[in-house]
């Protein structure tokens, strides 16, 4: 094959959406209208899917270019998440200020017993993101991880020939010779089908927990609190016929579970954590995600795909910010050695 047909050789994860700025606040129970509850500890970490991602894989030391877009305000917290990127290797030429809005931000309401967690969001510069400052042919990045969808009201919207707004930025990814990756915002509504279901058709990794799967396909994945295998494997079936192109990947408290489009299947369990080790289950989510992507970026298997997600989030619970408890790639994976595979004893 000549130099001149040879095709780009493309390296790294371009990851656009929500930048946020979390104030975490622990607290010794969530109280019934008109309660009080003590605030016993407080902190400022980082949320939205693109900045906890990028942030957990710099940690992580992945060795391949890690780019952020995104719109941030013309504040205090904007300026802290620029100089964050910047002091963690993060590209940062598809970020963007907007003059005169507040960069979003979350309260995070963290009940220190098991970590659940409240979220009380003020969507600020976020909101009117849609995606048209990235110039995508001046990033040689692998993947575009898009998130969060649900929370993003500008690629929300309806668009006259991909559905929504952010199935058309998936699909400028796509045809710019990007694989396309995304994550949703978990929420008690009806939009799912509507604003997922166009998306998953330009979209080759879909990653998301199970509560997000069951909305966006309809199935049944728990009967009470008991988890449904069969249901988890419908799930990810129906995902693909949704429009996934490469690989569903579910995460769950039980563990999670992965399917490649042509039909490898592989389970994992979380691991055995001692009572006391969950300090927050803030960034989770996310930090599975910047596992999966790692080890879909360097081409591992499913099993420890899965295996680094799990670890990258068992190393986020460990702090009550999205990132903080992150750790290097073997540290993370140092942490299944330590307490084995099984069911979340905490």
């Amino acid at each position: 094959m000549s130099e001149l047909s040879q095709p780009v050789e493309r390296s790294g994860i371009l990851s656009g959406g929500n930048w946020i700025i979390d104030q975490v606040k622990i607290i010794d129970v969530y109280p019934k209208h008109e309660q009080l509850a003590n605030i016993l500890g407080q902190s400022q970490g980082t949320g939205g899917s693109p900045y906890n991602v990028l942030l957990d894989l710099a940690k992580m030391g992945a060795s391949f270019p890690l780019e952020g877009a995104g719109l941030v305000g013309q504040d205090a917290l904007g300026e802290f998440i620029l100089e964050d990127c910047r002091n963690n290797n993060i590209d940062s030429q598809f970020m963007s200020v907007s003059p005169g809005s507040s960069t979003s931000y979350t309260d995070v309401m963290t009940e220190k017993e098991g970590g659940r967690r409240t979220f009380f969001h003020n969507s600020g510069a976020n909101s009117t993101w849609d995606g048209s400052d990235i110039d995508f042919s001046k990033s040689k990045a692998k993947i575009f991880h898009l998130g969060y969808l649900l929370l993003l009201d500008a690629l929300d919207q309806e668009h006259p020939e991909h559905g929504t707004k952010g199935a058309a930025l998936l699909a400028k990814a796509r045809a710019a010779g990007f694989k396309t990756s995304i994550d949703v915002v978990s929420e008690d509504s009806d939009r799912f089908g509507r604003i997922i279901g166009p998306a998953l058709k330009q979209v080759d990794y879909c990653i998301l927990n199970e509560v997000e799967g069951s909305k966006v396909t309809g199935v049944k994945v728990r009967e009470g609190e008991r988890l449904l295998k069969e249901g988890i494997e419908e799930t990810a079936h129906k995902l693909f016929e949704l429009g996934v192109g490469e690989l569903v990947a579910i995460h769950f408290p039980e563990g999670s579970y992965a399917q490649s489009k042509d039909g490898e299947k592989e389970w994992h369990g979380s691991l055995s954590l001692p009572k006391g080790y969950i300090q927050g289950a803030a960034g989770a989510g996310d930090a599975f995600c910047s596992g999966v992507l790692y080890g879909v970026h360097e081409n591992w298997s499913l099993e420890k795909s899965l295996l680094t997600g799990t670890c990258a989030a068992t190393a986020c619970m460990s702090d009550p910010t999205c990132t903080d408890g992150l750790r290097s790639l073997e540290d993370c994976l140092a942490l299944a050695e330590k307490f084995g595979i099984g069911e979340d004893e905490s």
